[in-house]
């Protein structure tokens, strides 16, 4: 995964696009590499990607926050 500079950096705050709004998410700049990784290896865009981890999320039984959503379906994503 490409990560320039050091893992430890604050969040960054972005906008996406879920089912037609904006919503901000912040996080560091590791997981914003990953993820963008993630969506062009599945040949999506990055609000496409977000918006399905928000669906599986709320699915959930006991759903937590989207950042932390994208979070852990990163580290169990990829390889």
């Amino acid at each position: 995964m490409p990560v320039e500079g050091t893992p430890y950096h604050p969040p960054v705050k972005r906008s996406v696009e879920i089912a037609g709004h904006k919503t901000s998410i912040s996080l560091e700049p590791w997981f914003w590499d990953s993820l963008r990784e993630a969506a062009a290896q599945r040949g999506m865009g990055i609000n496409a990607l977000v918006a399905k981890i928000d669906e599986e999320r709320i699915a959930s039984p006991t759903p937590c926050g989207l950042a932390g959503a994208i979070r852990l379906w990163l580290v169990t994503n990829l390889p």
